[in-house]
């Protein structure tokens, strides 16, 4: 049987658990606080690499650089507040509103205007792409939701069922047919576009600030005042749950590439994360101001928050090389080349493959090889001249007191090498977990060198330190027994005056 290393014991501590889903949010550190013009009112991210940053404040958009976050370029052909910029599918195209009634796209490249659409006529809060890269979808507090077609630069659908502003929308992804609306009169409207009318109507308790709908379609989040709530299309628009764990206004809504995370920001400054299969919070983060808008990169590697300081927080979550080589393309290795031939060379196995154990050789603590050679004396030497904890050198004291090693390792010492092993003794002898050992340590030395004290000094001055220790430590323990017995009388009398009055 091989030999089993001396095992210093560890104090029992409170299972502290991170939980994956937690350790996954907690990696997207090292925000960068960027100030705007005013207001961050809108974010979002290019679905195209390396994934730009469009910003949405004051009289303009920002487009900062996906890999340096610099700022890139602006577009400030606006003659009022910017509202709801926002990258067409294939990232060539942009579009906003503002509040001069207009939607303007705009050449992503050249940042020239290519269309302006003029029919609303109050601020637009809204403007999206739909699916089909040809058409456009706006809102305003005209109380209107239109569809524009780029083309023909006209209005081909104008729904106006809501009787308040219009300040959320969204698409369903792969149709084109459908889209989502919530507005201040407390509802939120699905619009088919072929048929021109709405043709789903839920009812909220609040205003509806930002909907978004879950991938499927068949599912659409809607933030109404500080809840979050969750609807089934697929029956008519019933509740499935209603998330409520922010304390302000829920003002923005986004969801993660793969559509199982929904992220929620508030007014109370914090943005949450939850899982949309069980609607449980996964995660929390605080920000120094109310959050008014949010974006997740379509690589999940940026998370961007606008505040109404006017600043806007960019946080990155550093990637593994496992993450990065699942993602990358796979390459088509040439027959024949030396990349061929070596390929499968750095495989490392699945996780559920059967793994032969490789032992490796242990490396064992100076004490613990003459505590294999049977070398007590030289053990105890060992592990007192390192400067080891106390808790390794009373593992070791014990670890001899099972083999009837101690006396031996205590015996035929001279004043120099007794001076050590004293101390250490005097040290931890009041030590609550200590105490059994080193005690019968003391007993020890005491029957070996007591008839010798007269011939070291030095030993003689060290024990009498240790009895002193010991009478101080002795008189402590009879004062927490009186204490203990005077709690006790107090107690019994305490019991017996709630039985009499009862």
């Amino acid at each position: 049987m091989d030999y089993q290393p001396v095992g210093a014991g560890k104090t029992a501590r409170s299972a502290r658990r991170t939980l994956p889903e937690a350790a996954y949010w907690k990696k997207f550190q090292s925000p960068v606080l960027v100030k705007e013009y005013g207001m961050v009112t809108s974010l979002e991210f290019s679905p195209l690499k390396p994934h730009d940053l469009l910003v949405t404040a004051a009289m303009r958009l920002q487009v900062y650089n996906g890999r340096t976050s610099q700022l890139k370029k602006s577009i400030t052909r606006f003659a009022a507040q910017a509202r709801s910029g926002s990258f067409r599918p294939d990232g060539k195209l942009i579009v906003a509103g503002d509040d001069s009634n207009l939607v303007q796209v705009f050449d992503g490249a050249s940042r020239a205007v290519l269309r302006t659409f003029r029919g609303h006529r109050d601020p637009v809060h809204v403007t999206k792409f739909l699916p089909n890269n040809v058409h456009v979808l706006s809102a305003s507090d005209d109380k209107t939701v239109q569809i524009w077609d780029i083309p023909s630069q006209a209005a081909v659908n104008v729904f106006d069922d809501h009787t308040d502003y219009v300040r959320s929308g969204c698409a369903f992804a792969g149709n084109a047919n459908l889209v989502a609306t919530g507005s201040y009169d407390h509802t939120v409207r699905i619009w088919d576009v072929r048929a021109n009318r709405s043709v789903t109507t839920i009812s909220t308790d609040d205003p509806v600030e930002d909907v978004v709908a879950l991938a499927g379609g068949g599912v659409v989040a809607a933030a109404a005042g500080p809840n979050v709530h969750m609807f089934d299309l697929l029956m008519g628009g019933r509740t499935l749950t209603t998330l409520g764990n922010h304390e302000k206004t829920v003002t923005s809504l986004c969801l993660d590439s793969a559509g199982g995370r929904l992220l929620a920001g508030s007014l109370d400054h914090h943005v949450k994360i939850y899982n949309v299969q069980s609607f449980k919070m996964m995660f929390n983060m605080g920000y120094p101001a109310p959050v008014l808008s949010l974006a997740l990169s379509a690589d999940d590697t940026r998370l961007a928050v606008g505040m109404a300081s006017g600043v806007f927080s960019l946080r990155r979550r550093a990637v593994s090389a496992k993450e990065q080589a699942a993602a990358a393309p796979e390459r088509r290795l040439r027959a024949g080349t030396h990349a061929y031939f070596t390929r499968g060379s750095t495989y490392r196995g699945a996780d559920d493959d059967v793994r032969v154990e490789q032992r490796r050789k242990r490396n064992l603590a100076d004490y613990d090889q003459y505590l294999r050679k049977f070398e007590h004396s030289r053990a105890l030497d060992a592990v007192l001249a390192n400067n080891r904890t106390g808790l390794t050198v009373v593992a070791l004291l014990q670890e001899l007191v099972h083999r009837d090693g101690l006396v031996a390792a205590l015996a035929g010492r001279d004043e120099l090498s007794l001076d050590p092993i004293v101390r250490f003794v005097i040290k931890f002898v009041d030590h609550p977990r200590y105490a059994p050992v080193l005690i019968q340590v003391a007993e020890v030395l005491l029957d070996i060198y007591g008839d010798l004290l007269h011939q070291s000094a030095r030993l003689a001055e060290l024990l009498v330190r240790l009895r002193s220790k010991v009478r101080t430590e002795l008189r402590v323990q009879q004062d927490l027994s009186m204490l203990l017995g005077s709690m006790d009388m107090l107690m019994a009398a305490c019991k017996i005056g709630v039985s009499y009055q009862k």
